[in-house]
């Protein structure tokens, strides 16, 4: 049988969580009238209150549980620094897991800490979390008093504080930038499209074409699932041989690269008649020859916002029931792989 919580009371009488929390707790706030009728709903149905919930509130670990996706992406990785010097400022330490895109993983990690080994979580969603678009195991956590501040891969219907990259407005920006350099054929190649980051990044690159009035051409636009990494070249080859284009943009380095080697094996000279840009200015970039221009999201800066909105809750310098979003501004780092098109 199913552990009654908070959540179900406040459902089946139509009333907040945090109304029943008070309530359960004896607060002056709340009426007698409304209390009684919720201590005597928890009683007949066994209501059990949450142990570890409770001795997190009474007791702190200073410590913060980070969760990122995996660990070979450059920026997640540049969030983590970001995180880690914000919290050994402010004197906590941190515990980090990856959930390897797995659901999974992401929910096991989010049970195994909040058995009171920390006090809140900073963390991206799991791929596979998405896809799933199943979320119980952060309203869940949440209901227990444990705060959540999520990053980049955001789950919109969740209640709690947010980092983003203000993707949308980058590739706009970019796109204006390569038309400005003279390229009418501009590509773009995403390998996250069944990501909100990825379809904010689509959306902004359709907003570019249509504010400069270059007509959409669908053949312009590849998808690539993101574990065919091995089979980008093979994949962007017919593409870029087939079709008329003059530069792409790209969600990600890694496909970047290969649409690099692509056009300069098809006969293309980079950035003389083919200009190449991509999101994350990551090691990648600065090492591809020749070194590639980039839309910074500026990780390490995403990171220390989000462990100051956690410490700020934690320490409740922020109101624990107010939420808030941040937006991220990325900028365009110009290097060697875009220049004006050759005449």
């Amino acid at each position: 049988m199913k552990k009654l919580t908070i959540k179900d009371i406040a459902n089946h009488l139509n009333v907040s969580i945090s109304t029943v929390s008070k309530a359960l707790n004896d607060s002056y706030e709340i009426s007698e009238t409304t209390k009684e009728k919720i201590r005597k709903y928890a009683k007949e149905n066994n209501y059990q209150p949450n142990v570890t919930a409770l001795s997190l509130k009474s007791k702190k670990t200073k410590t913060i549980g980070i969760i990122i996706p995996n660990m070979l992406n450059y920026f997640f990785a540049q969030v983590f620094k970001g995180i880690e010097k914000i919290a050994s400022q402010k004197g906590y330490k941190i515990i980090s897991c990856i959930s390897n895109e797995s659901h999974e993983k992401e929910v096991e990690t989010i049970r195994m800490l909040s058995n009171g080994s920390i006090d809140g979580f900073i963390l991206s969603l799991a791929d596979e979390t998405i896809i799933k678009n199943d979320f119980k195991h952060f309203e869940e956590t949440i209901e227990n008093g444990i705060p959540i501040v999520m990053f980049d891969r955001v789950a919109q219907n969740i209640d709690c504080d947010k980092v983003i990259t203000n993707d949308f407005e980058g590739t706009v920006n970019t796109v204006k930038h390569l038309y400005r350099l003279g390229h009418k054929n501009i590509a773009f190649v995403s390998t996250m499209s069944h990501l909100k980051v990825g379809e904010r990044r689509y959306l902004g690159y359709l907003k570019g074409l249509e504010d400069l009035h270059v007509p959409f051409n669908k053949n312009l636009v590849l998808n690539i699932e993101e574990e065919d990494y091995k089979k980008y070249e093979s994949i962007l080859t017919p593409f870029i041989e087939n079709n008329t284009i003059d530069s792409v943009i790209t969600t990600d380095e890694s496909s970047a690269v290969a649409a690099m080697k692509v056009a300069l094996k098809s006969g293309y000279k980079i950035p003389e008649d083919f200009s190449v840009v991509s999101f994350s200015n990551g090691i990648l970039a600065r090492h591809s020859n020749p070194k590639m221009t980039t839309v910074s999201q500026h990780g390490e800066i995403m990171g220390a916002t989000a462990a100051e909105m956690l410490i700020n809750k934690l320490e409740k310098k922020q109101p624990s029931t107010k939420t808030q979003t941040k937006i991220i501004k990325t900028d365009l780092v110009i290097r060697e792989s875009t220049r004006p098109l050759s005449k």
